[in-house]
């Protein structure tokens, strides 16, 4: 039998897993690392953790499936997607820690950059807008602060990576510096309709052509480990950003199919086929896979606090022991109380987009303790979901997008968050089987390219439903929620002091 091992490198975690040719789970392995916060808004990982873990979790799931690197036809990864590493090409030491998607630093070149009227043509040529989210502005910034390391750059002797790009490199023993299409397409600095590099957006964000990486498609034959990582040389031959791996994990292969992951941030994409769509909601329009040189695209909405509003009333209030104690704890609120938590702990995300703004609660009254803390946790994601819904579908009307949503990730097991979801929504919300979806797509990319897995449409028929969750909300309570909600973002965006 064959095997195929997904890398899932994650924001706070590193994964492997290890799967069947009949995409059933043969084993996991899983470890945390370190993040660091060295000023308000600002998310660094130490590229060293990120590399270690993640040696560490593929020994330990080869070990426990009891399989080695002969038994594996090919390695996967999927990754946080904007997290930027620069590295020294000689040496493989990282000038700077890793800066993370969720750092904000940035925000004032991107002001910068709005105000010099780029705007425009970085949103025509690479769908994103100018937020300090994409890797471009980072590596720009650590060119900019490390001593010495822009002249390096420019003579060739530095190079940048997404995660993805970081690991393949080290993974490869410094032999293959390659990306592909999902991840490059997150820069700032790639051209989503060519498909390429561009001088132009490099010239804007200034950003040396030669520290950047080639860019394959999601499924092709990247390289292979060095032996001595895993007793054997193993085919690289899957890379996607984790989002689109999630994308492809949940069988989204047809236009107008809707997924959204549920993590630290939470990350809606819709499917739109070989047509870029240009968001007129400030949505964010992205490659979702390339295969065999063909580019499919999609429409994104990104949360920035989804799991991690759970993390802060664990690690900040201390209200929770661990996560799974969130819904019943929900469930347990006040129903004369209406409290609205806006989790903009590190500005906002689609479709406000605003760096500047911070979390705020409404409605606290006397009677307010940790259970209705809890509720409106829980709540803010659903009301984020539902402000994407909502923008997607005025993006992209009639009758292509399905009113169905498919979820995975961390916070998916909460049945409590998944029915307040499909009613706030008030639409159905498919819970798959396999809840690795993420992982899932970076396998089977990895597994489509060694003959492992079929074409897309044949692995389609392999998604299975757990549970579908229907809206069993009164429309008048679903509406006096909502309206609740936008007044509250309404009054975090009124906070925001401007730029300065």
């Amino acid at each position: 039998m064959s095997f195929v091992l997904a890398i899932d490198q994650g924001t706070t975690s590193s994964r492997a897993i290890v799967f069947r040719s009949d995409i059933s789970i043969a084993a996991t392995a899983q470890q945390e690392f370190p993040q660091h916060f060295p000023a308000s808004g600002w998310v660094e990982h130490e590229p060293e953790d990120i590399w270690t873990s993640t040696v560490m979790v593929c020994r330990d799931a080869l070990e426990k499936a009891g399989v080695g690197a002969k038994d594996i036809a090919a390695i996967g990864i999927t990754n946080q997607r904007e997290t930027t590493v620069v590295w020294d090409r000689a040496t493989g030491q990282a000038v700077h820690r890793a800066i993370v998607w969720q750092d904000r630093r940035t925000a004032d070149v991107c002001s910068k950059l709005k105000a010099e009227g780029h705007e425009p043509v970085i949103r025509k040529k690479t769908g994103l807008i100018v937020d300090p989210y994409f890797s471009g502005t980072k590596v720009a910034w650590i060119l900019d602060h490390v001593p010495g390391a822009r002249t390096r750059a420019e003579r060739g002797e530095l190079m940048f990576g997404t995660v993805d790009c970081y690991l393949l490199w080290r993974l490869t023993g410094g032999k293959v510096h390659a990306t592909d299409a999902t991840n490059a397409s997150r820069t700032l600095l790639f051209n989503i309709h060519t498909g390429e590099w561009d001088d132009e957006l490099l010239k804007i964000v200034r950003v040396p052509r030669s520290m950047l990486p080639e860019v394959k498609d999601s499924s092709a034959r990247f390289g292979e480990t060095a032996p001595d990582l895993f007793g054997g040389a193993i085919a690289i031959s899957g890379i996607a950003g984790d989002q689109q791996a999630a994308t492809i994990g949940q069988a989204c292969f047809q236009p107008g199919m809707i997924k959204s992951t549920y993590g630290t941030g939470c990350f809606a994409l819709l499917n739109t086929g070989a047509t870029p769509v240009v968001s007129k909601n400030k949505l964010l329009t992205t490659v979702a896979y390339q295969l065999g040189g063909k580019r499919t695209y999609a429409l994104e909405g990104s949360i920035f606090v989804a799991g991690s509003a759970v993390q802060w009333l664990r690690d900040g209030l201390g209200i929770i022991k661990q996560a799974a104690e969130t819904g019943p704890l929900a469930d347990q609120s006040d129903p004369m109380q209406s409290v609205y938590l806006v989790p903009s702990f590190v500005g906002m995300g689609a479709p406000y987009w605003n760096p500047r703004v911070r979390g705020a609660l409404f409605g606290l009254t006397r009677n307010t303790g940790p259970a209705e803390l809890a509720h409106a946790a829980l709540e803010s994601v659903c009301y984020q979901t539902y402000d994407l819904r909502e923008a997607m579908r005025a993006d992209w009307p009639g009758e292509n997008a399905t009113n169905v949503l498919r979820v995975d990730g961390g916070m998916t097991a909460s049945d409590w968050t998944m029915q307040r979801l499909a009613d706030l929504l008030d639409a159905p919300v498919d819970r798959p089987m396999i809840q690795e979806t993420t992982a899932l797509g970076a396998a089977y990319l990895a597994g489509l390219a060694a003959g492992v897995y079929p074409e897309p449409l044949k692995f389609a028929d392999n998604w299975r439903l757990e549970h579908r969750f229907k809206p069993n909300m009164s429309q008048a309570t679903r509406q006096r929620k909502l309206v609740g909600w936008a007044r509250a973002v309404k009054g975090v965006l009124a906070s925001d002091e401007g730029e300065g």
